[in-house]
């Protein structure tokens, strides 16, 4: 009856972004036209089972789908299960918002680039407004967080520019003398916190509950691309994948992708999408007869699909 210090990961549930869950769409959008879908797109995810005794640890583990981790790694102990979820959930409903702005820019759909907060004694106070949108630093246009944070950085701390910004709807052009950023004196910084806001006239909504992390982010993603253009991206095939994503559409890895691999085997997926970065894990433990595609970043992902699609080839693992 005593429980043992580990959990047991598996194979978790796997949704269909282009279908519906408890009667709604699972990437619902409203107020403009939705191309119809068909096959799968699909997201996967890890389960993880808490309070083993040392039987049920032995019988997950020589199951062969399933591994033990020190329960430690997943619930440390310095944070309550509570603080774990919400982290977790925060970090899916980031995953939700970078999904709907990398399919924004890669459709080159209108995106705001807004100014969240400006830091009290940072180069920019004074200068630059809450809800000032970003148009241009110096003479640079800026669509992106990545893009802010790019331009800013590469320029020398001392050096006055120019900042385009729209303010109330009139554009403005404010002087800025740029900063040292703390952490990395060479690099320039401004002091602001950027924010990027959908500016169309239609609305996206994730209906996916109980689910936690950042790894949807890329099905999603390839979802909302699927649905609001011409086609079918997948060749109405079935897809699945994983992967985190930004809102400038680059892919990044994650975790339990030896599980997610078996979860999308087992549900009949043919291809499926695996971050660079997880790779040679994915390779060692590949399912017979499911295909690897390697993605670095979203117009890589789609390009991968409509190749397979026209009887091509696709990166691979």
């Amino acid at each position: 009856m005593v429980t043992v210090p580990y959990v047991a990961l598996g194979p978790g549930p796997t949704f269909n972004t282009l279908g519906d869950v408890d009667g709604k769409p699972v990437v619902d959008i409203q107020g403009t036209d939705v191309d119809p879908t068909d096959g799968n797109l699909n997201m996967t995810t890890v389960s993880v089972r808490d309070g083993l005794n040392i039987f049920e640890a032995f019988g997950l583990w020589a199951s062969g789908n399933n591994g033990l981790v020190p329960r430690s790694e997943i619930y440390p102990p310095e944070k309550s299960k509570e603080e774990i979820q919400q982290a977790n959930t925060a970090d899916f409903q980031q995953s939700e918002d970078s999904a709907e702005l990398a399919a924004l820019h890669f459709l080159g759909k209108p995106v705001a680039l807004t100014v969240s907060k400006v830091t009290p004694d940072g180069p920019a106070a004074g200068a630059l407004q809450e809800g000032d949108v970003l148009v241009k630093i110096g003479d640079t246009p800026v669509t992106t967080i990545t893009g802010v944070q790019d331009t800013v950085g590469e320029i020398a701390p001392g050096t006055a520019i120019d900042v385009t910004v729209l303010r109330e709807g009139v554009e403005t052009v404010v002087p800025v003398t740029v900063g040292a950023r703390p952490n990395k004196p060479e690099s320039g910084y401004l002091g602001v916190t950027p924010n990027e806001v959908p500016d169309v006239p239609f609305t996206v909504q994730f209906n996916l509950a109980d689910i936690g992390g950042p790894s949807a982010g890329l099905m999603f993603t390839l979802a909302l691309v699927d649905k609001l253009t011409p086609g079918e991206l997948n060749g109405g095939k079935f897809v699945a994948g994983t992967g985190t994503i930004d809102s400038a559409g680059e892919v990044g890895p994650i975790g339990g992708i030896r599980y997610k691999l078996i979860a999308a085997s087992e549900a009949g997926a043919e291809t499926f999408l695996v971050p660079t970065q997880n790779c040679d894990e994915a390779k060692q433990n590949a399912p017979d007869g499911l295909r690897l595609v390697k993605v670095d970043n979203l117009p890589g992902a789609v390009d991968s699909l409509e190749s397979l699609n026209t009887g091509g080839d696709a990166p691979r693992c």
